[in-house]
């Protein structure tokens, strides 16, 4: 199995974004068979509103499942009735699929109105639950990742009460990987033994601390490089239950 990962969109009504998600999503359109799931872990929108989430559902049409999952820039009433055609609540939005006999499970990580993460106890009730529902292959994604990751512009904010989440992994040795966003640069760490797999911004990306451009003020930028390409992960799904992820950056 072939999963392409993406994230932070951030589509905001102007050319530059959609132009950026375009050009993934070219590239995926131009590949020999399509991959068997695209999974989009956040940040579809940078301001929530209902014409941002039409023009995502515009973009991400493949041949393929796309999973979606809302990001802190998102707005869970517009998310849900403009991306999964579900009545407007604003409730957690977590979702499952199983493709192929592989289970994704899509944890809502958000804080409404707040850019830090944390997964509500109720979403963490339904994870242990659809994990519980077999002994096939899985994938939970979220937002944002739950450990520090080397960028203080994103670790302040990442998903606080992990170790909550940890104790779930630790019951279900099925989950092969997390995937996660929000970083805005692809990053490759583990979280309660388990691969955790960051995908970079098609939007932007952020800067380590030891990286030209870091100590930019936001008047200036802040702390992101705006003009690397997009890029987006591949992971693939082995026999044997590894994951290997591969980096694909996107030239326009």
């Amino acid at each position: 199995m072939i999963i392409a990962h993406l994230s932070d969109l951030h589509l905001d009504g102007g050319s530059r974004a959609e132009d950026r998600v375009a050009a993934v999503m070219g590239y995926l359109g131009g590949l020999a068979e399509p991959v068997d799931a695209v999974v989009v872990t956040g940040d579809i929108a940078d301001h929530g509103t209902a014409e941002e989430y039409a023009r995502a559902a515009e973009l991400l049409k493949y041949p393929a499942p796309v999973l979606v999952g809302p990001g802190n820039h998102d707005v869970r009433a517009a998310f849900r009735t403009g991306l999964l055609g579900l009545p407007a609540s604003d409730g957690p939005i977590d979702l499952a699929q199983e493709i192929g006999g592989v289970l994704f499970a899509l944890c809502d990580s958000t804080i409404p109105g707040r850019g830090a993460g944390f997964l509500a106890d109720e979403t963490l009730s339904w994870l242990d639950g659809v994990l519980s529902g077999g002994d096939g292959p899985a994938f939970v994604a979220f937002h944002h990742p739950p450990v520090e990751v080397g960028v203080p512009l994103v670790d302040a904010i990442r998903q606080s009460g992990a170790e909550r989440l940890a104790a779930v992994l630790r019951r279900h040795s099925r989950v092969k990987a997390l995937l996660a966003g929000h970083v805005h640069t692809g990053a490759s760490t583990t979280f309660a033994g388990v691969p955790l797999r960051i995908a970079p911004g098609i939007v932007s990306s952020s800067l380590l601390p030891v990286e030209p451009g870091a100590d930019r003020g936001w008047a200036e930028g802040g702390p992101l490089d705006y003009d690397r390409p997009p890029a987006l992960l591949l992971h693939v799904l082995h026999d044997d239950g590894r994951v290997t992820s591969h980096h694909r950056v996107i030239s326009r």
